[in-house]
This record gives C-alpha cells, sequence and structure tokens, in this order.
C-alpha cells in the first residue's frame, strides 16, 4: 500500500464506472495515478488501517494533515509492540516507548520516484494494462476500482479502490499471477476532510527525554562509485535511489578497523520497488543463503564474494533472482 501511495499526483480525471471497457491510454492512467498520489498527499484524513497477506494482520491508526505547506503524519501500530511514527515534511520519528528508542530519519530518496509519473517517463502502459473495473463501496465511501494487470510474469499485478470524491486509495489487492490476492492493504474505517492537528505529531517529536535517540546518517552515493554495477534490471526498472549509511549495532568495524556500511539502491516500475542491498559478509551474522515470502514481499539473501546481498519488493521470486544475478562487483 505504502508504494501505491506514493503514485501520482495532481490530476483531475477518474475512472469511469464499467467493467468492460478497454485498457486505457498512457496519459489516462497516468492522470488516474498522479489522483491518487496527489490525494494521499494533500487530503487531510484519519482512520484504521489493515494490512493482511501471508497469513498475517497487522493494523493502526493513521492520521494524515496538510497545514500550507506542510505535512504531518502519525501511525500508532495496534498488533504486538507499541510503535508510534510521526513524520513533518521529510523529517521522520520512529518511537518505541517500551524499549525507550527514537529513530530520527531525514526522508527524502524517494523524491524523484513521482516524477516519474509526471514526466511520462515510467513506461507504464508497456508493462501494464490498466482499465477502470466498475465502482464499489470501501469504509463507507463510494469507489472507483482500477484494475492493473501486468503484461510479463516479471510483476505483480493489483486492483485500487479510489475515493471518489477525494482520490484518496482506500484498499489496495496485490495479485498473482492467476489473479489470486496475495495481499490487501485497506481501510477499515476512515474519515477524509478533518480538521489539520500538527501538532498532534510536533509535541510527541519534541518529547524524547529520556529516549536513546538514533540518528542514522544517509549519504547519496552511485552503485558504480561503490564498485559495483547491475548489469540487466529487469525490463520497466529504473534506479530512484542509491545511498548507504552505517550498519545498525554499535562497536562494528571491518578488518581495516572503520565502520562498515550497508549499501541501499532502489529501483521502480512506476507501480512498485525492488531494494538491493549490500554490506560486508559476516559468518556470524550471515549463516546460509536464503528466500522468504511474507503475503507479496519477496525476500532473497545470498553471498557475493566478500560481500552479503539481500534483495527486497513486492514482485515475484524470478524478478529478484534476475537483480540478484545481475549484480557484479568491479574496480573502484
Amino acid at each position: 500500500m505504502s508504494v501505491l501511495l506514493a503514485v501520482g499526483s495532481s490530476a483531475s480525471a477518474q475512472p469511469k464506472a464499467a467493467t468492460t471497457e478497454p485498457a486505457a491510454a498512457a496519459p489516462e492512467v497516468r492522470a488516474w495515478l498522479m489522483r491518487i498520489h496527489e490525494a494521499a498527499g494533500h487530503r487531510n484524513f484519519q482512520g484504521t488501517f489493515v494490512v493482511s497477506g501471508g497469513g498475517a494482520v497487522s493494523s493502526a491508526r493513521i492520521a494524515h494533515f496538510r497545514d500550507g505547506p506542510n505535512q504531518y503524519e502519525r501511525s500508532e501500530s495496534l498488533d504486538g509492540q507499541a510503535r508510534y511514527v510521526y513524520r513533518r515534511n521529510d523529517l521522520v520519528h520512529t518511537v518505541w516507548p517500551a524499549a525507550r528508542v527514537a529513530l530520527v530519519e531525514q526522508r527524502t530518496l524517494l523524491a524523484s520516484f513521482p516524477a516519474l509519473l509526471q514526466a511520462g517517463d515510467d513506461r507504464i502502459v508497456d508493462f501494464y494494462n490498466v482499465r477502470p473495473d466498475g465502482v464499489e463501496r470501501v469504509a463507507g465511501h463510494e469507489a472507483n476500482v482500477l484494475l492493473v494487470k501486468p503484461r510479463d510474469a516479471l510483476r505483480y499485478g493489483y486492483r485500487l479502490w479510489a475515493d471518489q470524491a477525494s482520490g484518496l486509495l482506500l484498499r489496495a489487492d496485490v495479485l498473482g499471477e492467476r489473479g489470486d490476492v496475495l495481499e490487501t492493504s485497506a481501510f477499515s474505517e476512515v474519515t477524509i476532510g478533518v480538521k489539520p492537528q500538527p501538532e498532534t505529531v510536533l509535541l510527541p517529536m519534541k518529547r524524547l527525554d529520556g529516549y536513546r535517540v538514533l540518528r542514522p546518517v544517509l549519504t547519496a552515493t552511485r552503485l558504480e562509485a561503490e564498485g559495483w554495477v547491475l548489469r540487466l534490471p529487469a525490463p520497466g526498472f529504473r534506479q530512484v535511489s542509491c545511498v548507504k549509511r552505517p550498519l545498525d549495532g554499535p562497536g562494528q568495524f571491518d578488518k581495516d578497523g572503520a565502520e562498515p556500511q550497508v549499501l541501499q539502491t532502489i529501483y521502480s516500475d512506476g507501480l512498485t520497488y525492488v531494494s538491493v542491498f549490500i554490506e560486508p559478509f559476516n559468518v556470524r551474522r550471515h549463516t546460509r543463503p536464503m528466500q522468504a515470502s511474507v503475503g507479496a514481499t519477496q525476500t532473497l539473501m545470498l553471498q557475493q564474494g566478500e560481500w552479503w546481498v539481500t534483495v527486497v519488493g513486492d514482485v515475484p521470486p524470478a524478478t529478484l533472482s534476475g537483480f540478484a544475478k545481475g549484480l557484479e562487483r568491479i574496480q573502484k
């Protein structure tokens, strides 16, 4: 769901209520997705959000406010360990009250992602067949439905429900190759058009006394500058971010006495992401290669020489394998 909320921006077109219409043209598809993204960033709303897939269910209370040029967001997990996320524009605080730990980050990494749609550089219609698929009610709101089918086996399909009045994405299903639902993200209840309450975000962000505050430093870089190249990314996927940061955990040093870092590069086809993580191999931490699946999210981990590679994305396992095989170490 977070991926799809990041797609799009300010277009006013809406899909019509129909179930037999042919696939839409690129400008129309882009307008629909841009409207969904615009609603996520500019509408005021709050509600309960539920994600289910792979036998697991999680829920959170979320709220989003737009106040002038600023965006505010808060999220409270309702399952498992208590966790709160507060965001003011690009500044994000993640707080675990029981552990008295707070993570403070600047999240500007995906600023170029919606620009793929805005510039018409996403080529979504080359890899997805998109058409209107009727009108249904979700969380008490009338929603236009979009059916998004992949044109190849390298990506999943989607069914999206967007509020007719605002464009806010109310539900998203990730669909497998046989049309089976791998994961569902949806509001169980939501109020759209609430009054902005920025103080409910700003005040908790200031209350970190007594917390261990982690402030990881992310450094923008290029894959090639770090001694790597991805020979053949999956068709349609383009790099949108590449950063490096210190590995989690204090007191970790490599054989030269330097603090080891993890390199993360993110690729997108305009609808979904694949993240590639590269870090020094550590026999105590990296015991064996593995492949895992939770709902729509696939994870592949393997050793490559003196390095440990992790590839994660809401894509079929074969797509992750292609990314891993195309990754090569080169001379810096």
